[in-house]
């Protein structure tokens, strides 16, 4: 006869659904390697349709831009000559570096001279450098990037998929550098051309901020959210808000 201690023990088992027998280990396995199979195929299938997205928009905003940009590639050859692309390191998908390109809306030494000026350096946290008047900027570069002109050559990199159209903005190396391990989270998804962010004051927010906002977008990922964000970075761009 069964003692009331191990019958009372069983039934809590049951209650909470704890294996007692092999064959409750096993029926246990199988279920937990069906939900990671079931996820891993979701999160697969929703990575393939965002690259489909990534290449439709920027194969698409390429043919129909194409103007535009022989328009900036003129402005910025007329008033300062060759070369008309600007092209940096930057740190994407889990900290590979890849060749990021901008049209140049700085004079050619701008990388040279910005050590001259990092003590004018405007970003509070001091990890990423902004000036509202950089003097480094041509004539046309301030309106180039106020209404971000100068990202146009970054749907190649999506064509290339070093970009998403939508993902935190890629970090240069020596910003990486003086990351913490918290904002090193940034970089365990695909960077991309415009952000939580950049929707919602850009560069005047701060870098503390701008890590918590990407944190909130990689945790809560989806399709929807990423249509959201592309739709809101039209009127971000046309009013320039926090661009400089």
């Amino acid at each position: 006869m069964e003692r009331p201690v191990y019958r009372a023990r069983r039934e809590l088992f049951n209650r909470m659904d704890i294996p007692v027998t092999k064959a409750d280990v096993h029926i246990l396995k199988w279920k937990q390697r069906s939900r990671l199979v079931f996820w891993e195929g979701m999160l697969r299938s929703l990575l393939v349709l965002k690259r489909f997205v990534d290449i439709a928009v920027s194969l698409t905003s390429i043919i129909l831009l194409l103007p535009l940009f022989l328009v900036v590639a003129l402005s910025i050859l007329i008033e300062d000559g060759f070369p008309v692309i600007y092209m940096q390191k930057r740190v994407g998908l889990n900290g590979r570096e890849f060749r990021f390109y901008k049209f140049r809306s700085m004079v050619r030494n701008a990388d040279e001279l910005r050590e001259q000026l990092e003590e004018q350096n405007e970003s509070e946290d001091g990890v990423i450098f902004k000036m509202k008047k950089d003097p480094r900027l041509l004539r046309c570069g301030g309106f180039l990037r106020r209404f971000s002109l100068d990202e146009l050559p970054q749907f190649f990199n999506v064509l290339t998929g070093d970009l998403s159209v939508v993902g935190p903005r890629p970090p240069l190396p020596e910003e990486v550098k003086a990351y913490t391990l918290s904002e090193r989270k940034r970089l365990h998804v695909k960077p991309g051309l415009t952000c939580l962010w950049q929707i919602r004051g850009r560069s005047d927010i701060p870098f503390n901020e701008q890590v918590g906002l990407d944190m909130q977008y990689i945790q809560s990922q989806s399709l929807f959210k990423d249509i959201v964000i592309m739709l809101k970075t039209i009127p971000a761009v046309l009013f320039g808000r926090g661009a400089y």
